[in-house]
Order: C-alpha cells, then sequence, then structure tokens
C-alpha cells in the first residue's frame, strides 16, 4: 500500500486527539496522486475531504487496503504496517507544532528518497512532498 501523512519539523501528527493542521492544497495533491486508485481513510480524515471524493471509509482501513490502494494517515501508528508498504508519501508543514503522536521515522529505513517537491499550500506559505520507496 501507499501511505500519506503530513507531518511537522519535528515528525509530529497529532496533538490532544487533533490534526496539527490540514490544507486545502494538499488534499487536492492527495487526491489527484490517488486517482484513479482507491482511497483509504477513518472517518476523522474523511471530513476534510469533499463530500463528492470518491474515498474508503473504515476504522480498518490500514487491514482492508491492497497492495496498490494509497492510505492517508493521520492518527495511525505504521509500524505494524511496515511490510504491507510499498511507498510512504510525507508531506511537511515545513513548521513546529507541539505534538504528542509522532511519524516513525524508522519506517523509512531501507528506503530511498526518489522524488521530492515544494509547494505552496493554501494556508502554509510551502509544504514539502517527499516520496520513499
Amino acid at each position: 500500500m501507499i501511505v500519506f501523512v503530513c507531518v511537522d519539523d519535528r515528525d509530529g501528527m497529532m496533538f490532544n486527539g487533533r490534526r496539527l493542521s490540514q490544507d486545502r492544497k494538499l488534499r487536492e495533491a492527495v487526491l489527484e496522486t490517488a486517482s484513479p486508485g482507491r482511497l483509504w481513510m477513518n472517518e476523522y480524515s474523511r471530513g476534510q475531504f469533499p463530500q463528492e471524493a470518491s474515498i474508503c471509509v473504515s476504522r480498518d482501513f490500514l487491514s482492508l487496503a491492497q497492495e496498490k490502494d494509497f492510505c492517508f494517515v493521520e492518527d495511525q501508528d505504521l509500524s505494524a504496517f511496515s511490510e504491507r508498504i510499498s511507498k510512504i508519501i510525507l508531506f511537511h508543514w515545513n513548521r513546529s507544532y507541539p505534538a504528542d503522536f509522532y511519524f516513525d521515522r524508522s519506517l523509512l529505513e531501507g528506503r530511498s528518497l526518489v522524488y521530492s517537491e515544494e509547494f505552496k499550500g493554501f494556508s502554509h506559505e510551502k509544504i514539502t512532498r517527499e516520496d520513499y520507496v
């Protein structure tokens, strides 16, 4: 599976059960990258995407996702799924927020950075995308 993860400068993902940030342009990039494949996420994440977007929603989405499916991950520990992940797409907010839930950087061990780009978000001056395989 291919996972999208948003992180701050210290790899933070969540604080007090809330996402650190969100951005309209980032959501567009996620939908465009995942199209025409299947995009999975949980109900919490689904709320920030347009209703008309074709998204598979399940509490167990990481277990249900198939090899070529995409998963948008905000509040899940990915370590148990490491062997099933073929690509990690990190979106860096390029800011530091308070965080209490972090991306496990060990998931990048043995993976190579194959793509990197910066783009202007809607609420963020700069968002950096990095693809690891």
